[in-house]
């Protein structure tokens, strides 16, 4: 392997699927995606899009949003593929003035996620992105795994959730009986 870092986006559990307009897939390269935001107030868009702004890493096939993404390995051609694909989109979505300064753009954008990849292949990172002075402001942390001995890192409670996502097909009938709760406050 050349030693070339990128981050993937990775998706854990279908929150992104909620929480923003357009997820992106899961193992997308990915880039920070500020250059979305830098003409918008982030108090006038909508919730998804504040999200977004907020938290949401680009996939570079779709412009997607992902919470986390993950460091990974990549060839020199698989960091081709991304400069180009993400230039498409500048260019042909965003409006670029012709196909080289969107493949300069897309270039920088790459370099600059690859800088994020500091850290072991496999160390999931997560983005906060604030306005401030004008202008936007990224914050990156990495989550690790809980040493032994701290609450979850067990096998028994290192899946746990408060809650999960279930999808289904199923119509659910809601009914809640309020007069039987009023008469009988044990049932």
């Amino acid at each position: 392997m050349s030693g070339l870092k990128l981050p993937r986006t990775l998706r854990l559990d279908p929150s992104d699927t909620f929480v923003f307009e357009r997820p992106a897939e899961p193992g997308e390269w990915a880039v920070t995606g500020s250059f979305l935001f830098f003409d918008v107030a982030p108090e006038t868009l909508a919730p998804k899009a504040r999200a977004a702004f907020r938290s949401g890493f680009v996939g570079v096939a779709s412009l997607g949003f992902s919470t986390l993404v993950v460091v990974s390995e990549a060839t020199e051609g698989e960091r081709d593929a991304a400069v180009s694909a993400l230039a498409r989109h500048i260019h042909d979505t965003l409006g670029a003035p012709d196909l080289a300064t969107a493949e300069a753009a897309a270039r920088e954008e790459i370099e600059t996620a690859a800088s994020l990849c500091a850290p072991a292949v496999g160390t999931v990172l997560a983005l906060h992105r604030t306005s401030e002075d004008g202008g936007i402001r990224e914050r990156f942390r990495t989550l690790n795994a809980r040493p032994p001995g701290l609450p979850g890192a067990d096998r028994m409670h290192a899946h746990a959730r408060a809650f999960t996502f279930v999808e289904t097909d199923d119509e659910l009938e809601e009914v809640a009986d309020l007069i039987g709760l009023m008469e009988n406050p044990a049932r």
